[in-house]
């Protein structure tokens, strides 16, 4: 199936389930943010996909974004002075690129096809809880190091197992690239394995360094701008 959406690159990777804070004031986004408000763009949704290099792609760059991005849904806007915009938006479905549009709007638009997960290779109820534990496991340990993300919480109990791995990624702080293949991965259970060997090298580094790195949220300015 697929669906014509605009597009906004970044230099951060969103994630389905995952919350991301922009700051509006580029021409383009401005009026993507008005055809969001006013329904000229359907269903207050749009696609944003990581940028390999950099925070921004030029019009004779857009080979530089990844091929699988994430839709996200526009929540809240508060208008500030002289057009700009604070947004805060959440992740949703997973999407492959397939045809990029420079000419319908003043902003990039892409015909895309969703992604959903495939069944995974190896699979049971028991695998799935004995991962879910030793993920979360994982993270306890992770946290237990001083490392957090700015208000994040730990997902409940009830988060469902293809989701999960989504909502431990937003517990920490995990480059792009990482961020990028827990995004590509449609194996549920592979996705969960990824997750917790990400947690567990990161705790590593931490207590190899014995020194937490700046929390993600010193940055965000700069990764949530266009």
């Amino acid at each position: 199936m697929t669906e014509t959406l605009p597009l906004f690159p970044l230099g951060n990777v969103l994630l389905p389930g995952g919350s991301l804070p922009l700051h509006i004031f580029e021409a383009r986004y401005r009026q993507l943010v008005m055809d969001l408000v006013n329904e000229v763009v359907p269903g207050r949704r749009f696609g944003v996909v990581g940028i390999r290099q950099g925070w921004e792609v030029g019009e004779d760059n857009v080979d530089a974004m990844y091929e699988v991005g994430c839709s996200a849904h526009l929540d809240e806007v508060q208008q500030l002075p002289e057009g700009r915009y604070d947004i805060t938006t959440t992740g949703r479905d997973r999407f492959r690129l397939l045809q990029l549009d420079t000419e319908a709007a003043p902003y990039l638009m892409a015909r895309v096809e969703w992604l959903p997960d495939s069944t995974p290779r190896q699979d049971s109820e028991q695998l799935r809880d004995r991962l879910s534990a030793s993920a979360r496991a994982a993270q306890e340990r992770y946290l237990a190091t001083g490392l957090r993300v700015e208000g994040t919480t730990n997902p409940d109990e009830s988060t469902d197992f293809a989701e999960l791995s989504y909502a431990l990624a937003e517990n920490c702080v995990l480059a792009p690239d990482d961020r990028q293949d827990l995004l590509a991965e449609t194996d549920p259970v592979a996705r969960m394995r990824e997750i917790r060997s990400l947690i567990n090298r990161e705790t590593e580094f931490v207590r190899r360094l014995r020194a937490v790195p700046a929390q993600l949220s010193e940055f965000a300015e700069h990764a949530g701008t266009n």
